[in-house]
């Protein structure tokens, strides 16, 4: 199983994980939310992820966002009470709205709306999966990443029926053992945050005998992605182009709770 999230409309990361995901032998797919917004290719690449073999599909907090109108802070009682963030908050409404009008011309709000909130499997060896986009039962929040307190983690992952949680959300690659729980965060395939800008991704392989759990980092063509960027007319371009440049960078990739990933 190949095991990706936070695509963010980057068709171009995505065909290249793809491709790899594919040379390593893999046949089913997790796809963990954040498939569209904050990129400018959303039909593209939904339609990339929708088409994928044996695919399951989570919904992640930005297609919350899209389908419902909800989204991130600062929320309009907010720009009431300090109407100096009335910029910010315009900006991200126009951002999401952008998207879900992309998405409604051609027909896959609805779809966005049924996606579940989470995926289970169990590996044939028996271990219990649980595929979620931050934390199970959430969709946003602290996630997993690999400087958050353990307690913190602990109460987010336990007692849900699963050996291993893997998540997205946070952007950054993860391998943490949380009491009985082994917490995995796939990383991003796009917008990253770490200062390894590839894109990042999970291939989980088992049979009776036992499993492995790897993180891989795949380049692709940024600049490519920089000129569909620049093409789109999205309100939030500049803020997209620069993750491309490295320039959201707040972590190191590698640190402790983090993987060493396989190129």
């Amino acid at each position: 199983i190949a095991l990706m999230s936070d695509m963010h409309g980057n068709r171009q990361a995505v065909e290249a994980v793809v491709s790899d995901a594919r040379a390593h032998g893999v046949d089913s797919w997790w796809v963990l939310g954040d498939l569209a917004a904050i990129g400018p290719q959303p039909v593209e690449t939904v339609e990339l992820i929708a088409n994928l073999p044996s695919v399951q599909v989570t919904r992640g907090n930005t297609e919350r966002y899209v389908v419902t109108g909800d989204g991130p802070p600062p929320h309009a009682a907010d720009v009431a009470a300090d109407p100096s963030l009335l910029p910010l908050y315009a900006g991200i409404q126009r951002s999401f709205a952008w998207t879900a009008g992309a998405l409604a011309t051609h027909g896959w709000l609805g779809w966005l709306r049924d996606l579940p909130l989470e995926v289970r499997d169990r590996l044939p060896d028996g271990t219990r999966v649980l595929g979620v986009h931050a934390t199970p039962g959430r969709d946003d929040g602290e996630g997993i990443n690999p400087h958050r307190d353990e307690a913190g983690l602990r109460g987010d992952v336990e007692g849900c029926g699963a050996e291993i949680v893997f998540g997205g959300h946070t952007h950054q690659p993860t391998d943490r053992r949380v009491g009985a729980v082994r917490a995995v965060n796939l990383g991003s395939v796009s917008n990253p945050i770490t200062d390894d800008l590839r894109a990042s991704y999970v291939i989980a392989s088992a049979d009776r005998h036992g499993h492995t759990v790897e993180h891989r980092r795949v380049a692709y063509d940024h600049g490519a992605f920089l000129r569909a960027v620049a093409a789109s007319g999205h309100p939030a371009a500049e803020y997209i182009a620069s993750f491309q440049r490295g320039e959201q960078c707040r972590y190191p990739a590698q640190r402790p709770g983090a993987p060493a990933p396989l190129d």
